[in-house]
């Protein structure tokens, strides 16, 4: 039997042949997810910093019951995230080079559908929102929805105020001295200010300032704040670097400083212990509780650093109730709304701890929800 041969030339015919066959065929229709509307209590967005990078960062979705990856919103540059009430939108305040990591610098506030996961609209904004580490007053939301406060700084500080409605610029406010925006109902926010004030700006609807209160709430020298507080029916509660918590009450017409109360007892306090963390408050409104992260053997310069350790008080009555610990060092919390609450924790690994509040359990972990755990926002 004589053998036959089959030379390149035949075989990369034979291949262009197969290759433009398979051009011809159809393509393939992919369909859209669709996550359910309104968004579910225990879902989760995970604001994603990924120090190794922080060119473009991520919103990682999950829900906090089945601990099951949702989706991903793709960020630009550090962005930080928000919710807004109605429960339909994700808003991130994005920053992008036209050369990746150098070039002309376009900033944009983008809104994302939270059942889709994509971008629905977006409004070009000054280049100046602030480059730093993600925390939850960077990019806020007024009650209404109706305007995006963005934080600058450049190093100059100032907020530029989005109009939703209009889907533009409505304005910016120079807040000289203050950092970050605290929203106090439709037309108002507050911020933190270097001599121990907070200041309170009111807007007009067309999102201009109308007015602008002062008030004392802390000494810097004597009773350092952290500026990372957490809301709660209008009132703002802070703590102090030695375990003092202030709270300021943002609900009427002008702030109201409350008394002062101390986490900690004479001997907590001389066993060292103290709060830290990164985004170390958390409450449970439905169950009127406040969560702090705490760390024991506390040192000045190390305040930020994770722990395993969080703390139960009565809002009302300011009793330690109890504590929660977490299988692994976590430094960021955040607590859900909803009549059986979960404690949600961001670990340095990046993964999620979950904790049921009704019951005081730890139900699991998520590995790998993010690379750098930052935030958690909830509905």
């Amino acid at each position: 039997m004589s053998s036959i041969r089959i030379g390149p030339a035949a075989v990369l015919a034979g291949a262009l042949v197969a290759g433009s066959a398979y051009a011809d065929l159809p393509h393939d229709e992919i369909g859209q997810a669709k996550l359910p509307f309104p968004p579910e209590p225990h879902r989760a967005y995970i604001v994603d910093m990924e120090f190794d990078t922080m060119v473009a960062t991520r919103v990682s979705v999950v829900d906090a019951d089945s601990l099951r990856m949702l989706g991903m919103i793709s960020t630009g540059g550090a962005a930080p995230a928000t919710l807004s009430h109605d429960g339909r939108t994700v808003f991130t305040a994005d920053l992008f080079y036209s050369r990746y990591t150098r070039g002309t610098r376009t900033d944009v506030l983008t809104a994302w559908d939270t059942s889709t996961l994509e971008p629905a609209w977006e409004v070009e904004i000054p280049p100046k929102r602030a480059s730093t580490i993600v925390q939850r007053y960077g990019l806020t939301v007024s009650d209404d929805d109706r305007f995006v406060y963005v934080f600058n700084l450049t190093p100059a500080t100032s907020v530029t105020v989005v109009d939703v409605q209009a889907r533009k610029v409505a304005g910016e406010v120079a807040l000289p001295g203050c950092i970050l925006n605290y929203p106090a109902g439709k037309r108002r926010f507050a911020s933190m200010c270097g001599d121990g004030s907070l200041l309170l700006v009111t807007l007009d609807d067309a999102g201009q300032e109308v007015a602008r209160d002062k008030v004392k709430l802390f000494d810097p020298d004597h009773k350092p704040l952290i500026e990372r507080g957490i809301a709660n029916a209008g009132t703002y509660h802070f703590v102090t670097l030695d375990g003092v918590v202030q709270g300021v009450d943002l609900g009427g017409d002008k702030p109201r400083v409350l008394e002062p109360w101390s986490l900690l007892t004479d001997a907590e306090r001389k066993a060292g212990w103290a709060p830290g963390g990164w985004q170390l408050l958390a409450i449970a409104p439905k169950l009127g509780r406040l969560y702090v992260l705490m760390h024991p053997e506390h040192q000045p310069h190390m305040w930020e650093d994770p722990s395993t350790q969080v703390w139960i008080y009565d809002l009302a009555t300011h009793q330690k109730l109890g504590t929660l610990e977490s299988p692994n060092p976590i430094w960021t919390l955040h607590a859900t709304g909803d009549d059986k609450p979960l404690l949600l924790g961001g670990n340095i690994e990046g993964g999620l701890e979950v904790f049921d509040l009704t019951t005081g359990k730890h139900l699991g972990t998520k590995p790998k929800a993010a690379k750098t755990a930052v935030q958690i926002l909830s509905h």
